[in-house]
């Protein structure tokens, strides 16, 4: 994920503005993946950095630790977080622990071990604070594919326009869809619905992460899904703080948006109220996978609920 520009410089930059609570200090990567954000601590001053990461991907963090002649600051332990055992407590603990729709396959609640059990008393997180938003949205590519089925007749002489009601039912499924959302697309303000302070925050309110919203709609338009998506900030330091955004307002990243579709697409106005409750929770197979329900009325329709998951084999976890 390195070649996701937008991330990496955001925490280098995020990294380096906070320096002076970094130089001479020691800090804790959680889920270290290459060591990148390590060898970003060690440049900002740290005087030792503790690099975990449990997969085999530690082995070339190693590596790449020597070859930047950063092995006396940075040390790689291979292991979990809450199995390896560290000589100190840390005065900062960086992660890059965010996974889609923030929450999917993340690392969150290593970090909250990593802070209620190694951070001494005033310690730096980085990043402090993270923000979920969502919007309605008219995603014209599924559109595109539904009209599709109508013009096969004419390209090829055979009639496929039975298939539209199949295909919208396999397109607007009870998946959350992890997909690029254009700016075109959105269709009111963000509404932000949830808020976490990573020096706060515990496992306990990982199990349901909700919130109310209400947005106005821009315009004449069908409204076919929501899209919910993140933001994470770092505090400034003497600057200020820096925000690393994965709305469809900001360049893209890896993470993109999560889509969540409605059974049938609802025309829309201009000041067309959407308003609802979002929660975020669990699955009962996978704690670390996220399962979103969504209850919205849109203008004077009934209400929607529905209930989505991320497919099997839709990782949301990042290697750095």
């Amino acid at each position: 994920m390195i070649a996701d520009t937008v991330r990496t410089s955001t925490y280098r930059t995020g990294i380096f503005r906070n320096s002076s609570s970094i130089q001479g200090k020691v800090v804790l990567d959680v889920g270290a993946g290459t060591g990148v954000l390590s060898i970003f601590c060690a440049q900002a001053g740290a005087r030792k950095v503790y690099a975990v990461e449990a997969s085999s991907i530690a082995d070339q963090a190693v590596k790449i630790v020597k070859h930047n002649k950063m092995e006396d600051i940075i040390e790689v332990i291979k292991g979990t977080l809450e199995t390896i055992d560290l000589p100190e407590h840390v005065d900062v603990i960086v992660s890059e622990w965010m996974g889609y729709a923030l929450l999917h396959e993340s690392m969150l609640n290593s970090v909250l071990f990593a802070r209620d059990k190694w951070l001494k008393p005033g310690g730096l997180i980085l990043p402090s604070k993270a923000e979920l938003y969502i919007a309605p949205i008219n995603d014209l590519v599924v559109e595109d594919r539904l009209i599709f089925w109508n013009t096969v007749k004419d390209q090829y002489g055979v009639d496929m326009s039975c298939m539209s009601d199949f295909a919208r039912k396999c397109i607007m499924n009870n998946d959350i869809t992890v997909n690029l959302v254009t700016v075109e697309d959105v269709l009111s303000h963000p509404c932000k619905f949830a808020e976490l302070d990573l020096y706060s925050v515990t496992v306990e309110q990982l199990n349901s992460v909700s919130g109310a919203f209400k947005c106005e709609c821009f315009g004449s338009s069908p409204v076919n899904a929501l899209c919910v998506w993140f933001t994470v900030t770092f505090p400034g330091g003497e600057e200020k703080p820096l925000v690393l955004s994965t709305s469809p307002f900001k360049p893209e990243t890896h993470w993109k948006q999560a889509v969540l579709y409605l059974d049938n697409p609802v025309d829309v106005r201009q000041d067309t109220k959407v308003v609802g409750d979002i929660k975020m929770y669990p699955s009962e197979e996978s704690s670390r996978h996220i399962c979103i329900h969504l209850d919205c009325t849109i203008g004077e329709q009934k209400k929607h609920s529905k209930t989505f998951s991320i497919p099997d084999g839709y990782s949301g976890e990042c290697q750095q």
